[in-house]
């Protein structure tokens, strides 16, 4: 899978599954402060993301994950 796969997976289930905005989901957005992504929210992710891409997220492996980006780097090196 590339990394633009990855990217648009990531943002359509965020737009379709969290209803954010598209323009709002940029590379240096933050998680939690710029998308407002909650701990309610990391739970569907972590189900998203197990269906979607077929692993499923340890909490520990998040914990420097700050940013979209940072989210997309963290799925490609477990796809990848």
């Amino acid at each position: 899978m590339t990394r633009e796969e990855i990217e648009e997976k990531v943002k359509g289930f965020m737009i379709e599954e969290l209803e954010l905005e598209e323009d709002d989901l940029v590379a240096e957005a933050l998680l939690k402060d710029d998308l407002g992504i909650d701990s309610l929210d990391y739970v569907d992710i972590v189900v998203i993301v197990d269906k979607i891409f077929g692993f499923k997220i340890k909490p520990e492996e998040m914990t420097d994950v700050k940013t979209l980006g940072q989210f997309c780097d963290y799925i490609e090196s477990k796809v990848g």
